[in-house]
């Protein structure tokens, strides 16, 4: 069964950038100046307040992969490295090559992806008006079609939501972060142009949710 691994990284926007709507909608029910700062500072979180800049797939079956991602006002072209395509594209061209690519393969995998990158894709890929080739958030609880590792392995709730970083550490898989980059630093990484650090990383993301994925598989249905 054609399996693909996949992970997306977010930027948010400036907050002073976003409508007022938008920026009321963030600040609701906080009070303290440290809530709305933290709040101020998570507009990636939010595909009304961000967007995707990268987006990493791996088949896991041939191990070939690709990172798209964008990297505007630079001349960084298309590259590979370590077997892995790397390719720039605007947002919307993102969206439209992970729609062309996930229909082809019959299970996904991912790490947060039903809480977090599926939705983010979607609502993202609505704004420009490209529709979905495949369904990213089927029946919840099986994995045949879309395989959650922090869904399953939370058994749907009866443990905490752990990090990729610690299930990573528990395992002994090599921690994607280990080279100084994080998705909290996403933002700032953009900001100063490091878009490939960004891309990079995105993979690293992937390749550990591969090897957590591989190493749990057996044990979970």
């Amino acid at each position: 069964m054609p399996t693909l691994i996949f992970d997306i990284e977010t930027v948010g926007y400036d907050f002073d950038k976003l409508s007022p709507v938008i920026q009321k909608n963030i600040l609701k029910n906080l009070n303290t100046d440290a809530e709305k700062e933290g709040a101020m500072a998570r507009t990636g979180l939010s595909p009304v307040s961000g967007e995707v800049v990268a987006i990493g797939l791996l088949n896991a079956e041939t191990n070939q992969g690709k990172v798209y991602f964008q990297a505007p006002d630079s001349e960084l072209k298309n590259y590979e490295k370590d077997g892995v395509a790397y390719l720039v594209k605007t947002e919307k061209e993102i969206l439209e090559n992970f729609w062309a690519d996930v229909k082809f393969f019959n299970q996904i995998v991912s790490f947060n992806g039903r809480g977090f990158d599926a939705p983010f894709i979607i609502f993202r890929s609505i704004l420009y008006g490209l529709s979905p080739t495949k369904n990213l958030v089927p029946y919840r609880y099986s994995v045949k079609e879309h395989f959650d590792l922090m869904d399953q392995l939370s058994f749907y709730g009866a443990f905490r939501n752990y990090s990729l970083e610690v299930l990573c550490d528990f395992f002994q898989i090599k921690n994607p972060k280990e080279q100084g980059v994080s998705g909290l630093a996403i933002n700032e990484l953009f900001k100063n142009k490091e878009y490939q650090k960004i891309a990079e990383y995105c993979m690293r993301d992937v390749v550990a949710t591969k090897e957590l994925y591989e190493k749990v598989k057996k044990y979970v249905y």
